[in-house]
């Protein structure tokens, strides 16, 4: 989600405002020390000293040096085999020499029900929509067709699956979206803004000219911000989740503001629920602080709750009735979750999994899985000073056996990030007594575990977490086990500090950690940057040089590594980084932390957020989104035209990228 967005009006883009109040420490206030100290880095053993322009030993040295300390082979490499891309800000796609790039499935593409086609004037029903892929593409996984039961490994046919964070209104509809006096009054309209939201699940295959295309299966499938979903773990039931749709608290409609994703190793998909509390409004005087911490307010980003309806009267969190079994008091509480979706079963119930924590998820990711241990995932909050998080199975995984059941009974911690660069994982369990004492001493109760994990940001709060720069996506090295996590930027902080000597973070950074012990279920960790981004003058690469024109970049967001170990970057940059900044349109990056290298290797059109990343497992193929092309077009003022070209709207699509000689991407 670009960081420029304010969610101040009607049909804004809807990024949260901070609502963390707490004194908890923030994360810059513990990089200031980084100068006085060398910090275990991981790949290329980059220390904080190379931040401050002291000089390293050979990359290649210290790669070594680093990897057989973490117990790990070192394989010397090729430098990334690809002439980087320029900075542009044209209107395309820029990809490297020998490589194609095809825009695939955009907004309004028919996948399921009566296929209806896209129409150019936007002029498609809620109903053609419901039946098509949805708005502002994101968060992705490509299934392979044999991989029902966990990893697959066919690379011509299988099912993408991603998600559609939000809308733009104004390209959405004809003319716009219709209010008088800030009140909607189509609800024909509002359906269609709700139906473009959620998830598309669709059956591809690669055909004998090697084009991918999509199939007319029964396993195509939209799911939107009106579908029908289950509540299940400890919050599954809670009175704070009943409401007049479900006075037991156990069944809830729609995910919304979809960001990044997650997939499991049994084989299904996970969405993840980012800013979604200004989907809704509440005009009571005093709030909960299941809703306060959160940010409701008394108006919504999109009117939603303005119309009458019970499918719209969900969106008003006002308290109207004596009990909650007759309003939607606690509607925004069925929001922030993780959802489990089964792409091979298009009749399943979507399952939201709420021992995962209520926050602005940005993503999850998972730590390797091995048979027998426990399963081990990590989430950001993606909004400025909140925190990260990690969450460990109670049960071990068992291939064939395990299922979506290892998400509801387990331990959820919190980072705290110490000053000398060890970090420690919070627990947020009522039966510790760590956290038992966090409450009294804060004056702070919970009655069970259910509303803790309603009240997730609370509790984190109370325990002593670290506030972050927005952290977003993460990634795990596939050799090393090492963490990284993107800290998209952060307005708010004011406090220069030896690292990162800027009024504020308007660039971000990401950070890695390596958990200590065998695996990732401990409760300790040691941490470093690997990347500062900013212009030449104000950055740092991987490798402890200054940024260049090779791979200059600001406002990391999309992470992911490729089989081989190689960090693909992605970029959010805001509308004035875009608009007057080096940096040109927004792009990808690929690095490889064992030399220190990096080089960009895409560049996006103009207005789009690049984001999205997912290979077929022979690596010939990688699928990665463009969203919000041409940011803030109207149907009478078309800032861009991507992917249709002059005089069509523009519209978020998936991006298949190949070499032309068919070989294996890198």
């Amino acid at each position: 989600m670009n960081p420029d967005n304010k969610d101040t009006a009607l049909f804004g883009s809807g990024d949260e405002l901070p609502s963390n109040h707490s004194s908890n420490p923030h994360i810059n206030e513990l990089i200031a020390d980084l100068g006085r100290r060398q910090v275990l880095a991981g790949g290329a053993a980059l220390g904080a000293l190379a931040f401050l322009g002291v000089s390293l030993p050979g990359t290649t040295q210290a790669a070594e040096q680093s990897s057989k300390a973490l117990g790990f082979p070192f394989k010397p490499r090729t430098r990334l085999p690809f002439t980087p891309v320029a900075i542009s800000r044209a209107d395309s796609i820029t990809v490297p020499a020998g490589y194609r790039a095809t825009p695939f499935i955009p907004w309004g593409t028919p996948i399921t029900g009566r296929y209806p086609a896209f129409l150019d004037d936007a002029s498609n029903s809620a109903q053609d929509q419901a039946e098509q892929i949805g708005m502002h593409h994101d968060g992705m996984h490509f299934f392979p067709i044999d991989a029902q039961r966990g990893s697959g490994h066919k690379s011509d046919h299988g099912l993408l699956v991603l998600n559609h964070e939000y809308i733009d209104a104004p390209l959405l509809h004809p003319n716009g979206p219709t209010s008088v006096n800030g009140k909607r009054v189509s609800a024909e309209e509002v359906r269609k803004e709700i139906n473009a939201h959620g998830v598309s699940v669709v059956e591809i295959r690669r055909n004998v000219r090697g084009d991918w295309e999509v199939l007319p299966s029964a396993r195509n499938r939209r799911i939107t911000a009106a579908t029908p979903m289950q509540i299940r773990g400890p919050a599954g039931g809670h009175a704070l989740l009943r409401t007049r749709y479900s006075p037991e608290g156990k069944a809830t409609r729609g995910t919304q503001n979809n960001c990044s994703n997650g997939f499991t190793p049994w084989g299904t998909y996970l969405t993840c629920e980012e800013n979604w509390a200004g989907y809704f409004a509440t005009r009571d005087a005093e709030l909960p602080r299941e809703l306060k911490r959160y940010g409701l307010r008394s108006t919504s980003r999109f009117g939603w709750d303005t119309l009458p309806g019970d499918e719209f009267e969900r969106f008003d969190a006002t308290r109207k009735a004596a009990d909650a079994s007759g309003d939607y008091r606690n509607e925004p509480n069925h929001f922030g979750w993780i959802v489990e979706i089964d792409p091979f079963d298009p009749d399943s119930v979507p399952v939201k999994r709420t021992a995962l924590g209520r926050f602005a998820h940005e993503g999850l990711i998972f730590a390797p899985v091995k048979p027998g241990k426990r399963v081990v995932c990590y989430s950001g909050d993606d909004s400025q000073n909140e925190y990260i998080y990690k969450y460990v199975s109670r049960d071990k995984y068992r291939p064939g056996r395990s299922d979506g059941r290892l998400l509801d009974e387990g331990t959820l911690y919190v980072a705290r990030f110490n000053a000398d660069s060890s970090g420690e994982w919070l627990p947020l369990d009522i039966a510790d007594a760590s956290f038992q004492a966090a409450c009294a001493s804060a004056g702070v109760s919970f009655a069970d575990q259910g509303e803790v994990l309603i009240n997730t940001r609370l509790a984190a709060d109370i325990v002593g977490a670290t506030k972050m720069d927005r952290p977003e996506w993460g990634a795990v090295h596939p050799d090393t086990g090492e963490v990284y996590f993107t800290l998209t930027n952060n307005s708010s902080r004011t406090t220069p500090d030896a690292a990162n000597p800027r009024p504020a973070n308007a660039y971000g950074h990401i950070i890695r950690w390596n958990e200590q012990g065998r695996g990732h279920a401990g409760t300790r960790f040691t941490w470093s940057l690997f990347l500062l981004a900013g212009p030449e003058t104000n950055s740092r690469a991987p490798n402890g040089a200054p940024l260049d024109a090779s791979n200059i970049l600001a406002s990391p967001d999309g992470l992911w590594f490729d089989d081989e170990g190689r960090l693909w970057i992605q970029t959010d940059m805001s509308g004035s980084q875009l608009s007057t900044g080096p940096f040109g349109n927004n792009q990808m990056l690929v690095a490889d932390p064992k030399t220190g290298e990096m080089k960009r290797f895409l560049v996006g059109p103009q207005g789009a957020e690049v984001t999205g990343i997912a290979a077929t497992p022979d690596f010939r193929t990688l699928f990665i989104n463009i969203q919000h092309p041409g940011e803030g077009s109207t149907a009478s003022n078309l800032l861009g035209t991507w992917p249709d070209g002059p005089g069509k709207r523009p519209r978020s699509a998936t991006v298949i990228i190949t070499r032309e000689d068919n070989r294996r991407l890198l």
